[in-house]
C-alpha cells in the first residue's frame, strides 16, 4: 500500500480523480493501523477497572476508521463538485521519460493499473481471516482493498476522458469515488456504533444476526432439565458476552452444578463465547423475540 501511495502521488498531477484515488489509498492505511492498536489493547487481561476485558478496543478502532472515511469522503465530494461547478479544466501535459516526451496521462494510467492489483489480492486474502477472528476493523480494511479495482478503473476512465477533450469526466469520476468512500464510511459508522451501543451481535459484515445466538439456545435446550432458552448476545469486539434466560422443566430446581454445566455447554460451542451468564426464570420475558 505504501508503494501505491507514493506512485499515485508522483503521477497524479492536477487530476481530481487521481487526487481522490490518492486520498482513498491514504485512508486505506487507517484500518490496518487501528487493527494493530486494537489487537494490542484487546490482549490486556481483565482487571478491576475493566471486568469485561479490553475487547471493546476493536469496536473503538472500527468506529475511528469509519469516521475518518466518512469525513474525508464528504471533503472530497465537496472539493470535486466545486471544481466541476467552476468548470476547472485539469491540464495534463507531457513528461520527459527516458529522453522521450510522453503524455502524462499514460503515466497516470500506468500508476492506477499498478494500484489495482496488490490491494485486491490482499483484500481477498484478509476477508476469511476477518471472519475467523470476528474482527470488524480487519473486515473493513479487506472490503476497501477488495474494491480498489473500481477506483483504479474509474480513475483511468477519467484520465482518458481528459485526453479526448471531456474535461468534466475527471471531476465526475472524482465525485463517484468520493461517493464510494462516503458509502463505506456511513455503513461502517452505523455498524460500529450499533455494536458499541450493545445491539444484538451480528456477523462481521453486519448483514445479519450472528448464528451463535440461536446455536447457544439450541445447545442449552438439549440439556435435560432445560425446557426453553432465550439468549441475548453482546458483541464485545472479538468475543461475545452471553446472557441466557432458561426455563427449567416443571418441578426441577436448577442448582449451582446445573448452571455451571449449562454455562460450559455454551462456552464449548465456539471460542468467541467468552463470558456466559445463565439465568433461570419462570418464563421468557415477553420483550424477547427469537
Amino acid at each position: 500500500m505504501a508503494t501505491c501511495i507514493v506512485v499515485v502521488f508522483f503521477a497524479m498531477g492536477s487530476s481530481q480523480a487521481m487526487k481522490a484515488a490518492w486520498v482513498e489509498d491514504m485512508l486505506a492505511l487507517i484500518p490496518p493501523v487501528a487493527f494493530l492498536f486494537a489487537q494490542r489493547r484487546a490482549r490486556r487481561p481483565v482487571d478491576a477497572e475493566h471486568p469485561y476485558g479490553h475487547h471493546r478496543a476493536v469496536g473503538g478502532g472500527h468506529l475511528a476508521a469509519a469516521v475518518a472515511l466518512l469525513g474525508m469522503g464528504v471533503y472530497l465530494i465537496v472539493d470535486s463538485a466545486m471544481g466541476l461547478l467552476h468548470g476547472e479544466h485539469p491540464p495534463v501535459g507531457t513528461v520527459d521519460l527516458f529522453g522521450h516526451a510522453v503524455w502524462a496521462g499514460w503515466v497516470m494510467i500506468a500508476a492506477m493499473a499498478y494500484t489495482a492489483i496488490g490491494p485486491v489480492v490482499l483484500g481477498r486474502m484478509k476477508l476469511p481471516l476477518a471472519d475467523t477472528l470476528h474482527d470488524r476493523v480487519l473486515y473493513n480494511d479487506a472490503d476497501m482493498q477488495k474494491a480498489d479495482w473500481r477506483t483504479a478503473t474509474g480513475t483511468i476512465v477519467g484520465v482518458l476522458g481528459i485526453g479526448v477533450g471531456l474535461w468534466w469526466a475527471d471531476a465526475v469520476v472524482a465525485i463517484a469515488i468520493s461517493m464510494s468512500i462516503i458509502r463505506d464510511g456511513w455503513t461502517n459508522v452505523r455498524h460500529a456504533s450499533g455494536a458499541l451501543m450493545d445491539a444484538q451481535a451480528r456477523t462481521v459484515d453486519g448483514t445479519r444476526r450472528h448464528p451463535l445466538t440461536e446455536q447457544v439456545d439450541e445447545a442449552l435446550e438439549e440439556i435435560g432439565w432445560v425446557h426453553s432458552s432465550h439468549s441475548r448476545v453482546r458483541d464485545m469486539g472479538h468475543v461475545f458476552h452471553v446472557e441466557s434466560f432458561v426455563v427449567p422443566h416443571a418441578g426441577h430446581i436448577a442448582d449451582i452444578d446445573d448452571l455451571e454445566h449449562a454455562a460450559q455447554v455454551a462456552r464449548d460451542l465456539d471460542w468467541k463465547v467468552d463470558d456466559v451468564v445463565i439465568v433461570p426464570v419462570r418464563q421468557i420475558p415477553e420483550t424477547f423475540t427469537r
